[in-house]
Parts: C-alpha cells; sequence; structure tokens
C-alpha cells in the first residue's frame, strides 16, 4: 500500500492507497517547525485511529511545496515506514511533458493534479485548485502539463482585509445567505465569496473560449465544494485528487524501477 502526501502551505495531506483506491485520508495543519519525530508520531497515530497497521506500507510518495519540510517528511518515510519517500518533480517518470517555459518552476501540486486529471477526467482539462493561492492547471488533448494561471487564495484575501483595514473584521469563509448583506460581517463575506466565484468563473471564460467547448473543468482543495452553487463551470469537485496524482506518478516511477 501506499502513502501519499500532499505537503502545501496551509494543509499537508495525506491518503492511504490499496491500489487505485483511497482508503483513509487526512488533513494536518503545516507547521514547518516539527521535527520528523512530531511527524511521525502523528501519522502513526493517526493509522490507530484508522485501525491501520504502519507495516502494511510499502512505499511513500510526497508532492511538497514546503522545502523545510522536505528533509523531514523524507526522514518519516524511512524511519517509521521503512521506505525512500519519492518526491514528484520534474525528475520523476510523469507520464506527460511539462511545456512551459522552465519546467523546474512547476509546483509538485500541480504537476500531480495535471496527471491524475488527464487520467480520471480525459483531456483538454483544466483543474482549479483552491488553496492558499488559487491555481490553474491546464492539461492539453495529449495528456500534457501546458501552463496555467496563480491567483491570490481567499485566506490571503481574507488577511489582507483584516490586516489593512482597520475597522473590519476577521471573518469565516462561506456561502452567504444573500448578495446583499445587512451588516458588516455578511458584507464581507458576500464580497469574499461572489468576488472569487467571478474571478474563477472569468478566467474559465477565457480558458474554455481557447482550449474549446469540450474542456473539462474539476475542482479541487479544501474549499472547492463551497463555490459549487455559486459557480457556473465547477461541477466536478475531486477533494482527493492531488493526492491520485501522487499515487498516479508513484506507480509509473515503480514500473519504470523493475
Amino acid at each position: 500500500m501506499l502513502l501519499a502526501i500532499d505537503a502545501g502551505n496551509t494543509n499537508v495531506t495525506v491518503g492511504v492507497f490499496d491500489g487505485p483506491n483511497i482508503i483513509a485520508s487526512w488533513r494536518l495543519r503545516t507547521i514547518r517547525e516539527q521535527t520528523a519525530d512530531e511527524w511521525g508520531i502523528n501519522l502513526r497515530s493517526l493509522f490507530r485511529v484508522g485501525e491501520l497497521d504502519a507495516r502494511i506500507i510499502t512505499g511513500v510518495a510526497i508532492a511538497s511545496v514546503v522545502p523545510p519540510l522536505d528533509h523531514q517528511l523524507a526522514d518519516v518515510a524511512r524511519r517509521y515506514f521503512r521506505c525512500e519517500a519519492l518526491f514528484v518533480s520534474i525528475d520523476a517518470e510523469l507520464g506527460m511533458q511539462v511545456l512551459i517555459d522552465n519546467p523546474r518552476e512547476a509546483g509538485a501540486d500541480r504537476l500531480a493534479n495535471a496527471a491524475a486529471a488527464y487520467q480520471k477526467y480525459g483531456g483538454p482539462c483544466v483543474v482549479v485548485d483552491l488553496g492558499t493561492a488559487i491555481t490553474f492547471d491546464v492539461v492539453n488533448a495529449a495528456g500534457n502539463f501546458t501552463g496555467g494561471i496563480i491567483c491570490p487564495g481567499i485566506g490571503i484575501a481574507i488577511s489582507g482585509l483584516f490586516e489593512k483595514a482597520a475597522r473590519l473584521p476577521l471573518v469565516d469563509f462561506r456561502e452567504p445567505k444573500q448578495l446583499i448583506g445587512k451588516n458588516t460581517v455578511d458584507c464581507i463575506q458576500s464580497g469574499l465569496y461572489y468576488s472569487t466565484i467571478s474571478a474563477i468563473d472569468g478566467i474559465l471564460d477565457r480558458l474554455t473560449a481557447e482550449l474549446g467547448p469540450e474542456t473539462k473543468i474539476v475542482a479541487t482543495g479544501g474549499q472547492a465544494k463551497l463555490m459549487v452553487g455559486g459557480s457556473k463551470y465547477l461541477r466536478i469537485v475531486d477533494e482527493d485528487l492531488t493526492l491520485h496524482g501522487v499515487r498516479v506518478i508513484w506507480e509509473r516511477n515503480a514500473r519504470r524501477a523493475v
């Protein structure tokens, strides 16, 4: 079985795969200061809660966009799961071409998204990943990653508004009850929600015009489900897409190693 890890700037998502099937997943806060032992103990505790034996793990694969965590996570794989971790990168067997100016600039999560989206949904497709940043990852009809768009994420907008506007409170991100807010909190929540949806749909208008009407749109990330009701494009939500991409790339490299 495979332990797949998606280490992002806000959360670290962990999944256990039995073949193509994810049998358990967890979302942890990204804490850069944690030691390998702290990460290892946390993961082993989650395995016990899920009634899983850590000895079932035969491979570990990691997509990380947080370089300070890479050493700790590699150490966790060795010491707690007796595996050498595969890190998703341009040096791995991706099963696709990365058609951007400098392929080493492509984030590991975006490579994983592209690999999974093409395998599961075909191409051309666009993955909208709602995380710390909102990214649009574009895969062409041949299954190659051709680039995308990066926008500030919802959390950045919330914290920026709170920090720069002295009289505005910090609010939760949620779908508003009505468009026109009747108090400050409702006004902010409506503004955050509809400005984000308008930006996403506006960008997807342009992308589908360029890629063609047959383009598949897949949403992922922690806030994807919240956006479906208001968007004209976001219909497919695949919360574990990045982890599936980590699995797909791990399987390709495992076959190459045989």
